[in-house]
């Protein structure tokens, strides 16, 4: 029988060979996302992402006893072994990786035996799931390996846990501007997926981390989804520390923003245990507020930095004060989308949750960790916590204008990838703050493709009461539109200059044109910005 791994703070081994044979058997299997959703049908694979395994595991148990025919077994064999936990036949395992063997899997780290024959149960060390995005550079289709998760233990998290590609991962990868740039930063890489992402862009990419075991996942996962190994480096330290003195053209992160109780830590059974995915180690929301305010000693000028965050809003302050103060400390543009705010209540039970615990296995443990976070928030005043996405970056050299500020509240649907129109936002910003009002009347627009118009009339009217501008892609704003301006929208074709368009509104509405023009372009300037209306663009003949 093959030695196992023999550190156990890094539980997989980067073996290319071996990894290269996994990778065959993987994908000929058709251990795919959609893959996996065929095998398991609607009902069981929407049961198995609400965390509820049973309906998967009678899928699969039905399969490999025989029940379904040829063609899905390794499949099954697979989604049971790496997703559901399940011990499985070290004969089936044998089939269902024939590249890579069972010898070859217990070599990687990724099962072990249960016992000492041939034909002993094999269980999995890992977690190997497949993963399917799209994100403003396209789609995407790979695996990754990250720790166990209670689904498949039954027990809590370890303290190290390294998380897999979770919704908050997806998001950030899905928000992140895709411009090709040479460097770029994953802040707190984990199992190592942004830098996945970040690699089909950059040259190189530069991943970063306190946890040696989620370096080792990280290293694992980009050798096993075909990354160049010149273009992705691995390196550990905490936050910052590990590129002081780089320059860099992206930065994005996912940090160990949960904001956790922090007094009476290590007495008695620990009420909150500290998990290193979701723990920055810092009190209330001051992991998130450093990053901010010195992301931007690590950014090249026009740089961008994307991350993930909370943030606490106390009694007597809005959000907006609290981030837009370091947004000012930064010194950086900023921009800032609220996503969503839970009150204290919600947020301990979401993150007691998180942690594997519940109050129907553990009363006792549940009430103290809940009744911990509650204290912790007291202490400060805190009313809610809000959650959001934070894009910052470092105004070019020569760059005229003011600096970007927008903090806002979005909370209902977005349309993803939002990367695209990140970039087209910020670049837009820039269009703009190089332009007075008499620039800006001289431009050419056209309105986006994604744009349309909503009116609502009082029944037999024959003017509508309400028009709306509305966008389709991006965050799809809809804006009400004065009649005016409406019809401005309407007629960018590119052909007219904005003044001209202001002028014959003003013969059509019969009003002064200076007047409808101090209406109209200061909203201009908002739907150039928004993504509702663009410069024509440059002949490539001129």
């Amino acid at each position: 029988m093959a030695t196992p791994v023999p550190d156990p703070t890094v539980p997989v081994s980067s073996d290319a060979a071996l990894v290269a044979a996994l990778r065959d058997d993987l994908g000929s299997a058709d251990f795919t996302v959609d893959g996996v959703e065929s095998l398991l049908g609607p009902l069981a694979a929407a049961a198995l992402d609400r965390e509820q395994p049973l309906p998967a595991r009678r899928v699969t148990r039905t399969v490999l006893d025989g029940g379904r025919g040829s063609g899905t077994e390794r499949q099954a064999a697979l989604t049971a072994l790496f997703l559901l936990g399940d011990d499985v036949a070290a004969a089936t395992v044998e089939t269902a990786l024939p590249s890579v063997g069972l010898d070859g899997a217990v070599r990687l780290g990724l099962v072990e035996r249960a016992g000492g024959g041939p034909e002993d149960a094999v269980r999995a060390r890992v977690e190997l799931r497949p993963y399917a995005a799209t994100d403003a550079e396209g789609p995407v289709s790979w695996w990754l390996a990250s720790d166990l998760r209670e689904l498949q233990t039954g027990r809590r998290l370890r303290a190290d846990h390294v998380l897999g590609a979770g919704g908050a991962a997806a998001t950030l990868a899905q928000v992140t501007v895709r411009t090709p740039v040479d460097r770029v930063l994953d802040l707190g890489t984990g199992s190592g997926i942004q830098a996945l992402h970040a690699s089909r862009h950059a040259c190189h990419v530069v991943g970063t981390d306190i946890s040696r075991r989620a370096l080792g996942f990280a290293r694992f996962n980009a050798l096993l989804d075909g990354v160049d190994p010149g273009v992705v480096e691995l390196r550990e330290g905490s936050m910052l520390e590990p590129v002081a003195d780089e320059l860099f053209d992206l930065v994005v992160s996912n940090p160990p923003f949960v904001i956790t109780p922090r007094a009476g830590r290590g007495s008695g059974a620990q009420a909150v245990p500290d998990y290193e995915y979701r723990d920055g180690g810092q009190a209330g929301d001051d992991v998130v507020r450093s990053l901010i305010t010195g992301v931007g000693s690590v950014l090249a000028p026009g740089g961008v930095a994307q991350m993930l965050g909370n943030w606490e809003q106390r009694r007597g302050e809005d959000w907006t004060e609290r981030v837009g103060a370091w947004l000012e400390e930064s010194g950086l543009d900023g921009w800032v989308i609220q996503r969503e705010a839970l009150d204290p209540a919600e947020y301990a039970e979401t993150w007691i949750r998180d942690g594997g615990s519940s109050r129907e296995r553990d009363p006792a443990a549940w009430d103290a960790a809940y009744g911990a976070w509650l204290d912790d928030f007291a202490a400060r005043d805190v009313e809610s916590v809000g959650f959001g996405i934070v894009t910052l970056r470092r105004p070019s050299e020569g760059r005229t204008g003011g600096r970007l500020r927008r903090l806002e509240q979005h909370t209902g649907s977005i349309r993803q990838p939002l990367g695209d129109h990140m970039a087209a936002s910020l670049a837009a910003h820039d269009w703009l703050a190089a332009r007075d009002d008499a620039a800006l009347a001289a431009a050419h627009l056209v309105v986006a493709g994604d744009v349309t118009e909503e009116r609502y009339l009082t029944p037999g009217a024959q003017d509508p009461n309400i028009v709306i501008v509305r966008q389709g892609d991006g965050l799809g704003r809809g804006i009400q539109a004065s009649s005016p301006l409406a019809a401005l929208v309407g007629v960018c074709d590119g052909e007219l200059g904005v003044g001209q368009i202001v002028a014959a509104l003003a013969a059509l509405f019969e009003v002064r044109a200076d007047e409808l023009a101090a209406e109209l372009l200061p909203a201009v300037r908002n739907l150039v910005r928004d993504g509702f209306l663009a410069p024509l663009p440059a002949d490539p003949r001129a």
